[in-house]
């Protein structure tokens, strides 16, 4: 019993380290029009498929942490300006939107999981929700909490052009992509995982 229990904690603890390290290299790619790519959902999803919805509500904790961070200090300039506007939500919304993401990931592999034996698709359903849950969380926060942040992000072309161009086409749509083209790939290795467990 002791043996599994550490081998959940040295998993989840390898994969929070590479949330935080994916996390901080995204944020040095320059964001494109005030919104940065999420490579982290990756090892999120794999998290809360493997060691469950807590893990991956854990796993999105960790995001949260690390894009705060960046909105504190501004590496992230659009996050910095959220950050500016309202601290305390900034540390909401941030923090909100990973751990549902990570949540809604385990929940839905689990429930998947009982229908498909091999898990492909319990592993596909898991990699399409967690970017749905990031993105969908972020806008309606951003739309309830902070219209003015997202007036300025718009620059003058309207906050619903700027959700469908800034925020769903350069961001949800990779982040999705992304995450259903590395999903066969997570699912190889949570089999290879768990074979020798």
């Amino acid at each position: 019993m002791r043996k599994i229990n550490v081998k959940r904690m040295a998993g989840i603890a390898l994969l929070m380290a590479m949330v935080v390290v994916m996390q901080f290299l995204s944020g040095m790619i320059p964001p494109i029009g005030g919104v940065s790519i999420s490579l982290v959902l990756i090892p999120i999803v794999l998290g809360a498929a493997l060691f469950g919805h807590g893990a991956g509500a854990l796993l999105g904790a960790t995001f949260g942490v690390v894009v705060f961070i960046n909105c504190v200090t501004g590496a992230d300039p659009g996050g910095q300006m959220v950050f500016q506007a309202n601290p305390v939500l900034c540390f909401l919304v941030v923090m909100g939107k990973g751990v549902l993401a990570g949540l809604a990931s385990g929940c839905i592999y689990r429930l998947v999981k009982k229908k498909d034996a091999a898990g492909y698709k319990a592993m596909l359903c898991a990699a399409a929700i967690c970017p749905v849950v990031n993105t969908g969380v972020f806008i309606l926060c951003m739309l309830t909490f902070f219209r003015s942040v997202l007036e300025a992000w718009s620059a003058g072309g309207g906050v619903a052009a700027f959700i469908l161009s800034g925020l769903i086409l350069v961001n949800f749509i990779p982040e999705l992509a992304i995450n259903l083209v590395f999903s066969p790939a997570s699912q190889r290795i949570l089999q290879s995982v768990t074979k020798k467990s």
